[in-house]
């Protein structure tokens, strides 16, 4: 860890449909190897490592036990988040995990406890805030190029995801919602971009009963309902700067910005948190048109994993930019939305977390010569 020349080898326990974006990464990431993969189907682990020359198809407990697997990625379904996390923590492996870190605060506050107590690193998705999208705009804010940060807006409007997943069970359920699904895109963005959140408050609605699924060999089939599916908040910034969440299953489509940020002397449009580029806009005060920034900041034509490359080349001692701090705040602040909505009051966020460090404008197909320079500005 912290030395970009050593290859940090990757196991990873969860062969579902996200790992083909994490394997589509890895090859091009030269301080990363894959050496085995794990899932509870094992059939499916083969599968995977059949089309991977090099690579093992292990039962999730043989890759925990495996001394040449230094880190595990975490690609489980969110209600094995936490558990998984524990067994790589307990034998002594590195972990990152797909977002949430865990599916509430209480099992995440375990996590980052035992990962500090064992001396391992902890990361976790999302890594979008990574790319050139965030982190341009994260650098015009840094820039004074709006003033003094006031508010920003975050929204995510569409019909639901039983239109396009073969089984959106887990999107229904408690845990699961438009928020605790899109949210961590979001509020990570937002942390990234004006620090972190002191407090929360949300109203939430719960407008349907049961979803039919569209796709798959299950379309037809009607699902469950029992979590709310569509949020709106307002989070109170430690700066003193108000965000505003509507976060929604309910709506058809929106033509809202995913992102705005407004200043004393500007605004920004930021691209979509859930792809890792696209373009920035500023419009100053005074002026009639907006402008596109030139791309300032991030991982060049980043992808899903890049996280793991900076976790791998963060120095000793240091939070990973995706790290296990980021993901829990962000957690904590969606959870906090969420009771708000459902006692009327405004909730103290517990835990904060420090704003992640910026990301200097870095390409991500890394080369030996590149990996020998530090990765930190």
């Amino acid at each position: 860890m912290g030395q970009p020349l050593n290859v940090l080898n990757i196991g990873i326990v969860g062969c579902g449909n996200i790992i083909a974006q994490y394997l589509a990464t890895l090859p091009s990431l030269e301080t990363l190897k894959l050496v085995a993969v794990a899932d509870l189907d094992l059939a499916r682990a083969e599968a995977v490592a059949a089309e991977l020359p090099g690579v093992r198809a292990l039962s999730v407990q043989e890759l925990l036990d495996d001394g040449e697997v230094e880190l595990v990625l975490n690609l489980t379904i969110p209600a094995a988040h936490a558990q998984v996390a524990l067994a790589a923590i307990a034998a002594g492996k590195h972990v990152y995990g797909e977002k949430p870190l865990a599916a509430t605060s209480a099992e995440a506050a375990e996590v980052l406890a035992a990962a500090t107590a064992a001396g391992v690193t902890l990361g976790c998705a999302p890594d979008t805030v990574l790319g050139t999208g965030t982190q341009t705009a994260r650098r015009a804010i840094d820039d004074g190029l709006i003033g003094r940060p006031i508010s920003a807006t975050a929204t995510m409007m569409c019909p639901g995801h039983e239109r396009w997943h073969p089984n959106p069970d887990f999107y229904y359920v408690p845990g699961g919602g438009p928020l605790l699904d899109m949210g961590p895109y979001y509020v990570s963005s937002l942390v990234t971009l004006l620090g972190p959140v002191q407090s929360a408050i949300g109203a939430a609605s719960h407008t349907r009963d049961s979803r039919t699924i569209a796709t798959g060999p299950r379309a037809g089939e009607q699902i469950p309902v029992s979590t709310d599916t569509h949020v709106s908040g307002v989070l109170i910034h430690e700066s003193g700067a108000l965000s505003t969440l509507v976060m929604s299953f309910d709506a058809v489509a929106t033509q809202a910005a995913n992102i705005e940020v407004h200043g004393e002397t500007g605004s920004l449009i930021v691209p979509d948190p859930n792809i890792f580029d696209g373009e920035v806009k500023l419009r100053r005060l005074g002026d009639s048109e907006w402008e596109t920034l030139p791309v300032s900041g991030g991982y060049v034509d980043a992808s899903r994993g890049i996280g793991l490359h900076d976790l791998a080349t963060t120095a000793p001692g240091r939070e990973p930019r995706a790290g296990g701090a980021l993901a829990f705040h962000a957690l904590e602040v969606m959870e906090s939305v969420l009771r708000s909505a459902h006692t009327g009051q405004l909730v103290q966020i517990e835990r904060t977390c420090p704003r992640p460090d910026a990301v200097p404008l870095t390409q991500t197909t890394l080369t030996r010569e590149a990996l020998s320079s530090p990765a930190r500005a």
